[in-house]
């Protein structure tokens, strides 16, 4: 059987700052698996976009080899016709949503490919029961939490039933029960005949899948210096010790309540992790306690309003100037550049100090924007968005290291996340649910208990491991 997609000795340099892709060959025919995983930087998001064409219809580089699809050499056929044979769901999946609905964002693609109205009304039907996307229907895609714009950019994509189905971290940000409802669903599509192609840190949830390929790329082509693990806080001021109160807080958006008289509090020098299902408010709770987010209730610390540093799930929206350098320094009248050479070793981002930082990977972004909310030094501490997204285990590692590092200078850090064994680390894991906070405790206490998790319908894999309980 001819393969579905075969690449062969593809390679890639972006011509913005000379990193990409080393030589990799692979094939995939119809119905196999293959995962493809490799360190963060590494190349996983170029060779997917080599995969489907995107390289080099959108993107301008240096590239080198060979990558057919269904016998179409891609640098010789056109963007549509590659389209109709292969789809890609981006890591970052707002960068894909283009419609005013739910609705008319699944209808979009399918109605390209010049399908009748009774086919397109049938999978448009199937997609939203599929993802569970009833509720979300008439909502704008930019108005959804980023495991939501996941969902919707996964049904759009799926919808189209393409031969070949590429995947960039489709799991980053849905959580353990979503998850797991995908791989299935993936599955199934390679079941009937679809190629399916995965670049995933989370692979241990495809573990069960039969046959699986595994494909892993090199070492990123610059090698990152990392000074941060006997890092201790080093550099901070020290915070005396505090409460962050908050107590009865109610947020609407669009007149749409999100979170509902929600009250806990957290100490200086803790590391909180809140996990919750995709659309529970968890990235609306950050806003509020950054104090970009309009919210009824009461948040303070004893000496008034805290002073926390956010860090986006979607890194992009706080990244805008012309380098790292620039990004990190802007509108700092003083810099610390002891503690600045810090920040950019420790978080890998030494090689890329002249870089535009929207030219970056997802996961290296991420880090830009932690480093400038971390070199202002906020005075009470950080709030992380889903901050291992796009992160290998040894980065994850890093930013565990970094918390531990600034709760020891008194500083609160708030992380919320699907990444459970993420969460796993923290001091204190709180569940938010629909109706506020379903469970606080230790994870230690919280993941021998299944009661919490099955009230929020939250799937814990297996694979958890938790400091403190035995296996």
């Amino acid at each position: 059987m001819a393969a579905s997609v075969c690449a062969e000795q593809v390679a890639f340099r972006y011509p913005q700052h000379g990193y990409g892709l080393a030589p990799v060959s692979l094939t995939a025919r119809s119905g196999e698996r293959v995962l493809i995983t490799g360190p963060s930087g590494c190349g996983k998001s170029t060779l997917a976009r080599c995969l489907t064409g995107l390289i080099p219809h959108l993107y301008r580089g240096e590239l080198h080899g060979a990558v057919w699809l269904d016998g179409l050499r891609t640098t010789e056929t056109p963007l549509w016709r590659l389209a109709e044979r292969a789809g890609m769901v981006f890591q970052n999946p707002a960068a894909q949503l283009l419609a005013t609905s739910v609705e008319e964002e699944l209808i979009f693609g399918l109605e390209n490919l010049g399908l009748p109205p009774a086919t397109i009304r049938e999978r448009l039907e199937a997609a939203v029961a599929q993802f569970g996307l009833e509720p979300l229907r008439q909502r704008a895609p930019q108005t959804l939490s980023g495991g939501e714009q996941q969902k919707v950019a996964l049904a759009a994509i799926m919808a189209r039933r393409p031969p070949v189905l590429v995947l960039d971290e489709p799991l980053s940000m849905l959580d353990g029960t979503a998850a797991a409802t995908l791989v299935t669903e993936m599955a199934a599509l390679a079941r009937a005949g679809t190629a399916v192609m995965v670049c995933e840190h989370r692979a241990e949830y495809l573990s069960e899948w039969p046959e699986l390929r595994t494909v892993r790329l090199g070492e990123p082509t610059n090698q990152r210096v990392n000074r941060a693990e006997n890092w201790h806080g080093e550099g901070l001021a020290s915070r005396p010790p505090f409460t962050l109160t908050v107590e009865g807080v109610t947020v609407r958006l669009g007149g749409r309540p999100v979170l509902r008289e929600l009250s806990f509090s957290a100490r200086g020098g803790e590391f909180l992790a809140i996990v919750g299902r995709n659309g529970v408010g968890k990235t609306t709770l950050l806003r509020a306690l950054a104090g970009l987010q309009k919210y009824e209730g009461h948040i303070a610390v004893e000496d008034g309003r805290p002073v926390l540093g956010l860090v986006f799930q979607n890194a992009e929206l706080q990244l805008f100037n012309a380098s790292v350098r620039e990004e990190l320094r802007y509108r700092l009248p003083v810099v610390d550049e002891t503690f600045y050479a810090y920040l950019l070793a420790g978080l890998g981002l030494t090689p890329y100090e002249t870089t535009p930082p929207l030219l970056l990977s997802e996961g290296e972004k991420k880090r830009v924007a932690l480093a400038t909310v971390l070199l202002r030094q906020p005075r009470d501490g950080v709030l992380l968005d889903e901050p291992s997204l796009g992160q290998d285990a040894a980065h994850k590692a890093m930013l565990v290291r970094l918390a531990r590092g600034l709760t020891a200078a008194g500083r609160l850090v708030v992380v919320t996340t699907h990444d459970l064994a993420l969460a796993a680390q923290a001091d204190r894991l709180l569940l938010l649910g629909p109706e506020g906070t379903t469970a606080a405790g230790p994870p230690a206490q919280l993941f021998r208990d299944p009661a919490p998790w099955a009230r929020l319908g939250l799937w814990v894999p297996p694979w958890i491991q938790v400091p403190g309980v035995a296996d």
